[in-house]
């Protein structure tokens, strides 16, 4: 009788506790997102620690590069890398905004071709029987002379934000909830969520830096965390699988 105690047990478990499906969340966007090469450090993309905080039934792969807008992610074969992996159940975060909306940059995206690249990402993600979500770029760290935040993304964040209410798909608003960190902070503590050193500070950066748009280490986790709470509020079935350390 005893030595059939423990396979019930387990048998058991097994019912009660599945095994979760393993997925791959996959990240679309630009520098902001991105994973930097070691000599870019510490300039660090959100995507980076983002990886730490998920169980093993989750893989998350970044392919977000630097300096990509809607367009050139697809012109230059990204996209298709994503299409050809996703499998059914994944998640396709896309972010993107920054390099589409300056007109003197060759990543240029009209307001129009910017609308329909994010619903054709859309539509080619629900295809693969994958899950889009949609964020906004990140803020910049820019404030006026009052002290008071100026957001920098307005027209594209907005399409990004009507896109995601026509097309019935979860929206991180990141581009409002970093410009309220950023005040959180203020105008010179915002420093440190960005790149910014002191000449001699760093030996990647001998003449410093002042970059108000890419994130230190503690800005790229802190944004990490923001999104990591918005899964937690809007998609409940993926928050299920953010990896909580058991204290001891």
């Amino acid at each position: 009788m005893k030595k059939l105690i423990l396979p019930s047990i387990i048998l058991l478990s097994a019912i009660a506790f599945p095994e979760k499906k393993k997925i791959t969340i996959w990240l679309c966007g630009d520098s902001t997102m991105s994973i930097k090469e070691t000599k870019a450090f510490p300039e660090t993309g959100w995507g980076m620690p983002f990886v730490y905080f998920w169980d093993s039934s989750v893989t998350v792969i970044n392919k977000a590069k630097n300096g990509r807008s809607t367009s050139s992610f697809r012109n230059e074969g990204l996209w298709k890398q994503v299409m050809d992996g996703a499998q059914e159940g994944d998640y396709i975060f896309i972010q993107f905004g920054h390099n589409d909306e300056v007109p003197t940059k060759k990543t240029y995206t009209t307001e129009s071709e910017f609308r329909n690249n994010l619903k054709q990402y859309i539509a080619e993600t629900r295809a693969k029987k994958a899950n889009p979500v949609l964020l906004t770029p990140m803020a910049r760290r820019k404030f006026n002379s009052a002290g008071q935040i100026e957001g920098t993304h307005d027209v594209y964040a907005q399409i990004i934000r009507e896109v995601a209410k026509e097309e019935n798909t979860p929206l991180f608003d990141m581009d409002k909830k970093t410009q309220a960190l950023c005040q959180q902070y203020g105008l010179e503590p915002s420093r440190l969520l960005f790149l910014q050193l002191k000449p001699g500070e760093h030996p990647n950066y001998p003449e410093g830096k002042e970059d108000n748009t890419h994130f230190s280490e503690l800005g790229a986790r802190l944004l990490a965390q923001m999104v990591l709470q918005e899964i937690r509020e809007q998609i409940p079935e993926l928050s299920q699988r953010i990896y909580i350390p058991v204290k001891k």
